[in-house]
């Protein structure tokens, strides 16, 4: 994120993504972890690319058979 940002010091970038309390952001992780888990269950099938998207782009970009 500091990269794509720009910022030059870590606590640029700390200072205004890093607000939530420690409690949230363990919340927040716990839900995608659950999420995430929930969606592996139940996979699309490889055929079903969003509208305007060539299914070969997004294997390139997030990994997968092409």
């Amino acid at each position: 994120m500091q990269t794509i940002l720009g910022h030059a010091h870590l606590s640029t970038t700390a200072d205004i993504y890093l607000v939530e309390e420690e409690e949230q952001v363990i919340a927040r992780v716990q839900e995608y972890l659950a999420d995430r888990e929930e969606r592996a269950k139940h996979p699309a099938p490889p055929s079903a690319v969003a509208s305007g998207y060539e299914a070969s782009d997004l294997a390139v970009l997030f990994g997968g058979a092409q």
